[in-house]
């Protein structure tokens, strides 16, 4: 991917992340709140709790749909996610319905089938406004030297995450020739995921790279992030293009050695980038 697309998923990263939708749920309650004083100025305790709990549970459905549709749009842009577990934005509904239901009938007097049917509103209500979550698995990873397919999809989609943190810290960076070497790494890092999805059996060769390599990666590159904006040093930012340099060069070599299907052993690179990160003081 071109520096411009990777510009444009950041952007599109941001969007997603501070996107109006689903906020609407966090304003429809507010009604209870003044129905919640005028009934303890009443005194009436029972619709006190009821609103109370109603306007709770709205909250609880409101957090719930966020976060489904965050799940949802990592689910869409990735190439291996699975189906979102647990089915948040289903359970923001049921939640919506559940308190819609109950406030009509415990806290307006409506009759229980009433009540019902404001619930049953509610939950059509969410999914025409939102829809459920996505059910089907994007690609079926099967299982491969003892390890089950769900194992090797759950591991790929943790290293997805660390992927996209990388790039998160890039975006901190202000440096055009780093941001491009971290762009490329990722870059790399992504076709690795794909191979491995394509073909499970890689995965256990590939073990040492998800769990050392991209950690590392993304330490590095968040640690150099949180430094640069607080300090400028030419040394730090070369010893920063050293351990790039060198995780471009091993990531590339763990690429290549995958599509020539050879065994290998990383353990001796492991340390030597490990020695060299502590070494340039940026770990």
């Amino acid at each position: 991917m071109n520096p411009s697309g990777k510009t444009r998923r950041f952007i599109e990263d941001l969007l997603q992340r501070y996107s109006p939708r689903g906020l609407l749920l966090y304003f429809l309650p507010m009604a209870l709140i003044p129905a919640t004083f005028i009934a303890l100025a009443k005194g009436h305790v029972l619709n006190v709790l009821i609103d109370a709990a109603g306007f709770a549970l709205y909250m609880l459905a409101a957090v719930c749909l966020r976060q489904g549709l965050q799940a949802e749009y990592v689910y869409h842009k990735s190439r291996i996610a699975g189906p979102p577990n647990p089915p948040l934005k289903t359970i923001a509904a049921a939640i919506a319905a559940l308190a819609t239901g109950m406030v009509a009938w415990l806290g307006a007097g409506h009759s229980l089938p009433a009540g019902m049917l404001f619930a049953s509103g509610a939950f059509l209500g969410m999914y025409l406004r939102y829809g459920f979550d996505p059910r089907v698995e994007k690609r079926k990873i099967t299982a491969a030297y003892g390890y089950s397919g769900d194992e090797i999809r759950q591991a790929l989609e943790d290293s997805s995450r660390v992927i996209r943190g990388i790039e998160q810290a890039n975006a901190r960076i202000r440096n055009a020739e780093l941001n491009r070497r971290i762009e490329r790494i990722c870059d790399i890092a992504d076709d690795i995921l794909a191979d491995i999805a394509a073909d499970p059996r890689n995965f256990r060769r590939a073990r040492k790279f998800l769990n050392v390599y991209l950690e590392g990666a993304r330490q590095v590159s968040e640690g150099y992030a949180e430094t640069h904006r607080q300090t400028s040093s030419e040394a730090l930012e070369q010893n920063f293009r050293n351990v790039l340099e060198t995780i471009e060069s091993t990531f590339q070599e763990q690429h290549q050695k995958l599509m020539e299907e050879d065994a290998f052993d990383l353990d001796v690179k492991i340390e030597v980038l490990n020695t060299q990160m502590k070494r340039e003081g940026i770990r």
